[in-house]
């Protein structure tokens, strides 16, 4: 069994008319989506718009959220200040989150020295399991393998990584050589079944939001040695893994048409995101009815 459970939602964090952050929402829709079927969430990451919080917005998430379900809770706790990251991540252990998703810092791009540092720093500020996120595509950097390893195998409390890079060949060597325990979850969900393939326990997912339950049969599926099967599912959400993300309409822009579709509305996305373009509510409704939801 994967440490936080085999599918996490990355969650949207609603906002209201005003764009003001709305808590009584966030804890309606964790209720929803851990009776989804989802093991745990993710909170204040990237689908979480995470750049347009403050620092009391997302605090007030966290406790929102945390006093609504009784779930895995991973808090999305860093920026690409390694100072201000550890403030945050302090607090969110005080919050009682589970866990902490320490994204690449973003923009600056920090040499592999940096990066291994400014983890080290967020690790050592709280006792709890650190989940690093690559995603090379958002952030302007990778981190390498061997950063990752070193890490891995030096710093107990860094227990995995939230992998969108992009590429399961380095992510099969990461698996060979990581030390026993260090658990990938998928953060591209067309590439979840691909990094089932070579070890990954699991996704932290976007479109977990309408099809946490097809991703949980997916992945036992695979894990029973029911491949086809698995492929028969991941085949029935690739229109969702289409849908979720375009440059057209970026994560996390989709995710919140389709949850107002689907009966749970909350809000539109902060800029600089942008609103929604014409015609992507049809095909939210389109992607929902293929998959029995309407």
């Amino acid at each position: 069994m994967a440490r936080f459970g085999a599918v996490l939602t990355a969650m949207v964090t609603p906002f209201g008319a005003d764009g003001g952050l709305d808590t009584g929402s966030a804890a309606d829709l964790a209720r929803w989506l851990v009776e989804l079927g989802n093991d745990g969430l993710v909170l204040t990451g990237t689908t979480g718009e995470s750049p347009t919080l403050t620092d009391d917005e997302r605090l007030a998430v966290w406790r929102a959220v945390r006093a609504a379900v009784d779930v895995p809770l991973v808090a999305g706790s860093t920026t690409n200040d390694t100072r201000h990251s550890v403030a945050l991540t302090e607090a969110a252990a005080d919050l009682g989150m589970d866990a902490i998703l320490a994204v690449t810092p973003y923009y600056n791009r920090p040499s592999q020295a940096g990066l291994e540092a400014h983890f080290r720093a967020v690790a050592a500020a709280t006792e709890r399991p650190v989940l690093l996120y690559d995603i090379p595509g958002r952030t302007g950097r990778k981190i390498a393998t061997d950063t990752l390893l070193r890490l891995a195998r030096e710093v107990p409390t860094i227990v995995g990584v939230k992998d969108a890079s992009g590429s399961p060949a380095e992510t099969a060597r990461l698996l060979a050589e990581a030390p026993e325990g260090f658990e990938v979850y998928s953060g591209d969900d067309a590439l979840t079944l691909p990094l089932l393939a070579v070890g990954a326990v699991g996704v932290i997912s976007v479109a977990g939001h309408w099809t946490a339950g097809l991703q949980a049969d997916m992945i036992a599926a695979f894990a029973k040695g029911e491949v086809d099967r698995a492929r028969e599912i991941n085949a029935r959400l690739l229109a969702s893994w289409a849908f979720e993300n375009t440059e057209a309409a970026p994560n996390p822009v989709p995710t919140k048409v389709m949850l107002d579709v689907l009966g749970h509305p909350v809000g539109g996305c902060r800029l600089p995101m942008g609103p929604a373009p014409e015609g992507l509510r049809a095909e939210a409704e389109h992607v929902a009815g293929a998959l029995g939801l309407l």
